[in-house]
């Protein structure tokens, strides 16, 4: 019933030839209860989209995180393989701090 009061209130203005309005309050008048019914409907449309979850863009949002995860993954090993391609340093010497190696140099 909403609907087809909705179309009929954006196909005709039931205010004219209203004999208390002029043209222009008639008008207004009709804009206002076109407004009017175009928040009842965003209402409407909020309520019943908070009170139940859109089962497609849950599913499309699932499919999303799937592919996150595994974008998540392949840069992990990407990172991964990085680090594993850098030469490694040389292990056999013992490690020398620089600030103390001119004092090792001198003596």
């Amino acid at each position: 019933m909403a609907t087809s009061l909705s179309s009929s209130l954006h196909e005709a203005n039931p205010y004219e030839g209203h004999p208390n309005l002029n043209e222009l309050e008639a008008e207004v008048l009709w804009q206002y209860a076109k407004l009017s019914q175009n928040i009842k409907e965003l209402i409407a449309e909020t309520r019943r989209v908070s009170e139940a979850p859109d089962e497609k863009m849950l599913k499309q949002l699932r499919a999303l995180e799937v592919k996150m995860g595994l974008v998540l993954t392949l840069f992990k090993a990407s990172v991964w393989a990085v680090i594993n391609e850098q030469p490694l340093a040389d292990m056999s010497g013992a490690y020398t701090d620089p600030s103390t190696a001119d004092d090792t140099i001198r003596h």
